[in-house]
C-alpha cells in the first residue's frame, strides 16, 4: 500500500460478504479478483445482527447465512486460497 501511496496511484480494494451466493463462488470470486490486481480483497462474514452494515450487505449476510454458511466454512475457504 505505500508502493501505491508512493507512486500516486490508487488501490483496488472490493468487499465481498463470503457466502453470497455460495462459497465456491466467493472463491472463485477472489481469484478472479486477485487476478484482476486487487490491492487488497476484502471479504465480510456473515452473522447474524449486521445492524452496522448497510441494507444490501445485511441482505447479502443473511442469504449467506440462510444457505448455512458459518466462520468456520469461510475460514476452510480461505485457506484454499
Amino acid at each position: 500500500m505505500a508502493d501505491l501511496k508512493h507512486e500516486g496511484r490508487t488501490a483496488f480494494i472490493p468487499f465481498l460478504v463470503a457466502g453470497d451466493p455460495c462459497l465456491s463462488t466467493t472463491v472463485e470470486a477472489v481469484r478472479e479478483l486477485d487476478a484482476a490486481g486487487s490491492s487488497v480483497i476484502e471479504l465480510g462474514v456473515p452473522y447474524s445482527d449486521p445492524l452496522a452494515d448497510g441494507p444490501t450487505i445485511q441482505s447479502a449476510a443473511t442469504r449467506a447465512l440462510e444457505r448455512g454458511c458459518t466462520l468456520k466454512a469461510v475460514l476452510r475457504a480461505v485457506e484454499s486460497l
